[in-house]
Formats: structure tokens, C-alpha cells, sequence
């Protein structure tokens, strides 16, 4: 491997983890717990989890709080991605971003049309983003698609993220 490629696989990522839903909360939120265990089973830290309402100052407040915190190296919000009037969180995080991952949400799309989603797949908003030197990921609220985005799309290139995000603060 290359100098340029190489980064340690193996080092704890630390998260914040919000789910953004009308009707969720800590003992029905499937999807914020779905999110927890994946990134622990991989060995990384959860920081802090919240709940809010789909409202955009509600999310526009956690998610300051946590940009600011310079030992958090990443966001994975579930729910609020659909095309429901209430749905805000792309409207919501977009913003700011500093870079989009164009790839992300095209990637989610075209795996969860695959496996047995179809057409479907088109309604979700699931996008991620780069914030100054943090990863942000807006994840659907169904278990089944969070599942799906973290196994095959979120951990397996986390750390390259992380890496790629952070090298200039090596320097």
C-alpha cells in the first residue's frame, strides 16, 4: 500500500448519533439503536445520542453543539430523509456542509433498488457530507435501510473518510 493510502484501520472513530422523528423515543427508536451497535461492534465510541423532533432548530442545535466538539469525528442522523412535509434534515444539514460526498446518497439509492427495494429507493434523501473535518451521514429512519447503509456503505469506508478529512491536521 502506497504512503499516500495508508491510514490506521483499526483506530477508534468517535460519533454522535441523532434521530429526528415525531414519534420515536428511547424505547422504539430501532434505528438510532441500530446505528449505536454497528459503529461499538466496530470498535468505535459513541459520544452522545439524541432524539428530537423533525424541526429544524431543534437538529440546527444539536448538531452546532457537536461541530464544535474537536474529539467528535463524525454525525449519523436516522430519519427525517423521506419526502414528508416534516422531513427537514437534508434542508437542515446541507448547509453545512463544506463538502458534499456525491456519491453516498447515488450509492444508497442504487443498492437498496437492488435488494428489493425497487422503485422505492427513489424516495429516500439519504445524502452525506463533509463539515470542516467531521463526516456527516443522514441515514433513513427504517431499521432495515439503516442497517443497509451502515454495512455496506458507512463502515466500510469510514476510516478512509476520517483519514482523508483529518491529514491536515497533521501536518
Amino acid at each position: 500500500m502506497s504512503k499516500e493510502h495508508e491510514y490506521d484501520q483499526g483506530k477508534q472513530l468517535t460519533f454522535c448519533v441523532l434521530t429526528t422523528s415525531d414519534t420515536r423515543n428511547i424505547e422504539n427508536d430501532k434505528g438510532g439503536w441500530t446505528i449505536r451497535t454497528k459503529l461499538e461492534g466496530a470498535g468505535h465510541n459513541i459520544f452522545e445520542t439524541w432524539i428530537c423532533r423533525d424541526d429544524k432548530k431543534e437538529i440546527e442545535s444539536i448538531i452546532e453543539e457537536w461541530l464544535r466538539n474537536p474529539n467528535i469525528h463524525g454525525i449519523i442522523t436516522t430519519g427525517g430523509t423521506g419526502l414528508g412535509f416534516r422531513d427537514v434534515t437534508p434542508e437542515t444539514l446541507e448547509p453545512y456542509f463544506t463538502k458534499k460526498i456525491e456519491g453516498f446518497g447515488e450509492l444508497f439509492r442504487m443498492v437498496s433498488y437492488t435488494e428489493d427495494v425497487g422503485t422505492k429507493a427513489m424516495l429516500s434523501r439519504a445524502d452525506a457530507g463533509i463539515v470542516k473535518d467531521k463526516v456527516v451521514y443522514m441515514l433513513p429512519g427504517s431499521v432495515k435501510a439503516v442497517e443497509l447503509a451502515m454495512d455496506r456503505l458507512v463502515l466500510p469506508e469510514l476510516h478512509h473518510i476520517v483519514h482523508e478529512i483529518t491529514k491536515h491536521l497533521d501536518d
